[in-house]
């Protein structure tokens, strides 16, 4: 599956996608977990501003 992917992402006229890194705080605990996000660039803001 992966392969696939990498290989779809390569081509010239697709989307660019980037890798978006959230750190996330938990309710119950208070400890922090990082959700990784594949979106295309032109979402990253939206994304963020979530």
């Amino acid at each position: 599956m992966a392969k696939k992917v990498v290989a779809t992402l390569k081509k010239k006229d697709g989307v660019t996608y980037a890798k978006v890194i959230r750190a996330v705080k938990s309710d119950k605990t208070g400890a922090y977990t990082f959700r990784e996000e594949m979106v295309p660039s032109t979402m990253v803001q939206e994304t963020l501003n979530k």
